[in-house]
């Protein structure tokens, strides 16, 4: 996995996620979202971190569009203007946040392996909590 820093997009799954995304009518941009987070959600056993960070950045944008979410600045995020999101991605976004972080989550095992298990899982927290109001 290509990650530069613990920030949403700053990886190479979530960078090119959102190139997807910007290549995409705006009117397909929901849709490509909810299929990252229910493919995580319908995933069984092992999860490979290319989805997880699908996921990731999406609940970030759906996140940024809600009171108390953090705004998306980082160059690497979509360029294009995402629609504003049914309420409805919230709690999928939440389930598939949830299966991130389970034990048969490669994301989750990577982080864990590093010094930056506790702030990684802080910024999942976080997005939950925006998400969950």
């Amino acid at each position: 996995m290509g990650t530069w820093d613990i920030g949403h997009f700053d990886n190479d799954a979530a960078a090119d996620f959102s190139g997807a995304l910007d290549d995409a009518p705006q009117t397909e941009r929901e849709a490509i979202i909810r299929k990252a987070l229910t493919t995580t959600i319908e995933t069984e056993g092992f999860l490979d971190s290319y989805y997880a960070c699908k996921v990731m950045a999406s609940a970030a944008l759906i996140a940024a569009q809600l009171p108390g979410g953090a705004p998306i600045t980082t160059s690497y995020a979509p360029d294009e203007p995402m629609p504003t999101f049914s309420a409805d991605l919230r709690p999928l976004a939440v389930q598939a946040l949830d299966r991130v972080l389970e034990k048969d989550s490669e994301l989750a095992e990577l982080w864990d392996e590093t010094e930056y298990s506790e702030k990684w899982r802080q910024s999942v927290a976080e997005l939950k909590a925006v998400l969950l109001t």
